[in-house]
């Protein structure tokens, strides 16, 4: 079974990745967070070094480009060619209000004479292959097959599918019948992305890896980063490995010059996923948040791994 890491913002950074790769591994390739570039194909140069080459050394990478237009597009796509990447990655899913309210991301499916319009032109003229990464709709999965119809057209290296409408932000049930509806007839792989918090998640996993060309995984990956050697057949999360991955994360936010507060403030966004697997430490995982202090914060998460309980059997949920 393939799996790949989806693009988490603000999570998995070439750091992170480089360090998931080295720690636990089991994915085929890592997808950067989205760069949205303006209409001139500027975009920032957090978002550049992310992407650059020799910070993601030993790992496969495909970019994600957030746009709605297709000269922003392919000025990216033709200096990620020039790094040497052969793949680009259309973000056709992001369900954030800011973002559907410029017709970014899922915002595309609100108009799909016009999602048409862009995929011709993008198609059409980029140096690089290029992959899809959707929702099914912006109110309901229904809307899928005429959006599919849509991407049909078109020669995608992959469509990786998140089997929600955006009407369902990451709360609603994935709909696992529509995405297997979905597959007949389509050209090219297919991947399932939505709730793969475990080995049996929803009781999906057999029918996923009957149906899909793969698995992308997100939150489930963050909770338990060593669900992908799970996922294939490999031992569970230990406490000792989870210290020694968030140690040597700080190490190397700091290194990269992080403040120690910024640090700080990157790992809590991980512990907001990674917490799940201490379901009976309310008290240190309560000082772990609290904490702001540098020596605070490392001696509230000293505490949590010696006086809390882990549970290697309990995975993030909604």
């Amino acid at each position: 079974m393939k799996l790949s890491f989806a693009p988490m913002e603000g999570i998995s950074t070439y750091i992170y990745r480089r360090l998931h790769a080295r720690f636990f591994g089991g994915v085929e390739e890592y997808y950067a967070p989205f760069i949205a570039p303006d209409g001139k194909g500027n975009y920032k140069a957090s978002a550049r070094r992310d992407i650059l080459p020799e910070n993601n050394r030993d790992i496969r990478l495909i970019p994600q480009l957030l746009v709605n237009r297709p000269e922003p597009f392919i000025s990216v796509a033709r200096e990620l060619a020039a790094m040497g990447y052969s793949e680009v990655n259309l973000n056709v899913g992001c369900p954030s209000a800011t973002v559907v309210a410029k017709h970014k991301g899922a915002g595309m499916l609100m108009d799909p004479e016009g999602l048409d319009a862009c995929l011709n032109e993008i198609f059409s003229r980029s140096p690089l292959r290029i992959s899809i990464k959707t929702r099914m709709g912006m109110e309901s999965t229904e809307e899928f097959p005429r959006i599919l119809e849509i991407y049909r057209k078109y020669p995608l290296s992959r469509l990786i599918i998140h089997a929600r409408a955006r009407s369902g932000m990451y709360k609603s049930a994935v709909d696992i019948s529509a995405f297997i509806s979905a597959l007949d007839g389509c050209p090219w792989p297919v991947w399932y992305n939505g709730d793969i918090f475990s080995p049996s998640s929803s009781g999906m996993a057999g029918l996923l890896r009957d149906n899909a060309a793969g698995l992308m995984l997100g939150r489930g990956a963050v909770a338990d980063p060593a669900l992908p050697r799970l996922l294939k057949g490999g031992p569970a999360l230990e406490a000792e490995e989870l210290k020694a991955f968030h140690d040597a994360l700080l190490s190397a936010y700091l290194e990269a010059g992080y403040s120690p507060g910024a640090a700080i403030a990157r790992l809590k966004e991980l512990w907001f996923y990674m917490l799940h697997k201490f379901p009976d430490s309310r008290r240190e995982s309560k000082q772990l948040l609290k904490a702001r202090e540098f020596e605070d914060y490392k001696a509230a998460v000293s505490a949590l791994f010696s006086g809390g309980k882990f549970s290697p059997e309990s995975y993030f949920s909604q």
